[in-house]
């Protein structure tokens, strides 16, 4: 297997955030962060689509999202254990054949009227991410200089949010054209025949959308596998030849560091998928109809590939990733004021431009966490995957919270607690690496 070249020095620095195995890795990765943020933010719209569909209360609608991402929380450490074992490319592999089951058993489930088992499709299918992502993430990392680690992430974060935005709107088009219709409709229908007819007719269309998705995404395990993707080989794939030492080190691994990095990712990914998922029933407070809040998510991703544009122009050259992650939480925070303060398509407004404050969050979180892990490197990033629980655990709050609290004050209260907490870990740990870090030559 091809070895990384050992790190330069300081005057032979490499100039662009591709690294030594050139841009081509960087390209193959990023068309499939485009699949994770299209196959990712399918569920703003489903959220409506199975609302509708079968007649559920946003309690019940949004186990979707909860389902979805506690697949994170219980396959993360089976997954990086699998990455461990079989190296990042071929983890890739078996992570998009995993989520072409997930997608071809969802849309199977869809078909047959069966929301239960809809569910179980989106276990298996966030089970699939969350392998995609213990592989992808520090892959990514590992690609190039330390330094320009969150330059490359950003550039992940683009394509992500691409196929993000691509994918409600694609959704919205082929199958929920006439959902504000079937809305009012099936309700009204007291003939159980001709409501499960209704029914029928709407959830088929999503049924091929979902069958294509699964055929394309075991197509893309196949390309990857025979792709010139590198196999990185590093200190991660050291003393993982057994189960034992594998729990060894995983055990180890558990530091203040690494227990707080995982705290802050779950609050951030949390109110990342408040902003995106949930901003349809945010919009629906305020009367706002079906054929237009179904688009929302489609307006907070597109905010957020703003945010990955401007982020990579800043980062590095002029504020440093660890700087831009609180100055992101300040914008957050105030956005989250203005939401609470204003109202209508005003305050909705707000809700989507969180997109622009999360854009540059992960990209800096991600490496804040991960640095000076070494070789427990698929460790703490499988923590960190954990933690990406919190995307069905805050909107399930939210939900929660907003009968009691109202829905503009329980959204303000989440997002500002989880900045708050997400800000407090930033500074803590920028402060303690400057300490640590000795005086060095300016870079020119």
């Amino acid at each position: 297997m091809p070895q990384p070249p050992t790190q330069p020095t300081a005057a032979a620095r490499i100039p662009c955030p591709a690294g030594p195995y050139g841009w081509r890795p960087l390209v193959l990765s990023a068309a499939l962060f485009f699949i994770i943020g299209f196959v990712t933010w399918l569920n703003g719209p489903l959220i409506s689509f199975v609302r509708v569909a079968f007649t559920l209360n946003d309690l019940a609608a949004f186990m979707v999202p909860l389902v979805f991402y506690f697949s994170y929380f219980v396959f993360s450490i089976p997954a990086s254990l699998s990455v461990t074992r079989t190296g990042f490319k071929n983890g890739l592999v078996y992570a998009l054949l995993v989520m072409a089951g997930g997608m071809g058993l969802t849309g199977q489930c869809l078909h047959a009227c069966s929301y239960p088992g809809a569910l179980g499709g989106f276990l298996v299918l966030g089970m699939g991410l969350a392998l995609l992502q213990v592989a992808i993430n520090p892959y990514v990392s590992f690609l190039g200089p330390e330094n320009r680690s969150a330059q490359r992430i950003a550039i992940m974060g683009i394509c992500n949010k691409l196929g993000g935005i691509v994918a409600p709107v694609a959704l919205a088009t082929l199958a929920m054209r006439h959902m504000a219709d079937i809305s009012a409709t099936l309700p009204a229908l007291t003939d159980p025949v001709q409501r499960l007819s209704v029914q029928q007719d709407f959830l088929n269309s999503v049924y091929w959308p979902y069958m294509g998705m699964a055929f394309f995404l075991a197509l893309t395990a196949l390309w990857v596998l025979r792709s010139s993707l590198p196999e990185i080989r590093t200190d991660i794939c050291k003393n993982s030849s057994s189960k034992t030492s594998f729990i060894k080190i995983l055990l180890s691994s558990l530091n203040t560091r690494t227990l707080m990095g995982a705290g802050a990712m779950f609050f951030y990914v949390g109110v990342e998928v408040l902003s995106g998922d949930a901003v349809g029933t945010y919009a629906q407070g305020f009367g706002i109809s079906l054929d237009q809040t179904k688009f929302f998510t489609s307006l907070t991703l597109f905010f957020m590939l703003c945010g990955y544009v401007v982020g990579l122009v800043l980062s590095p050259r002029l504020i440093t990733q660890e700087r831009y992650l609180p100055l992101s939480c300040l914008c957050g925070g105030l956005l989250s004021v203005g939401a609470w303060v204003t109202h209508g398509y005003m305050s909705v407004a707000c809700v989507t431009l969180l997109g622009f404050a999360n854009s540059m969050i992960f990209p800096s979180l991600f490496p804040l966490a991960l640095k000076g892990s070494g070789q427990h490197t698929a460790q703490v990033s499988a923590f960190l995957v954990m933690a990406y629980c919190g995307g069905g655990v805050v909107p399930q709050l939210f939900v929660l919270l907003k009968p009691v609290m109202g829905f503009q004050a329980a959204f303000t209260c989440l997002a500002l607690l989880a900045y708050a907490l997400i800000t407090l870990y930033a500074l803590h740990f920028m402060n303690r690496d400057l300490r640590k870090t000795p005086p060095m030559v300016k870079e020119i």
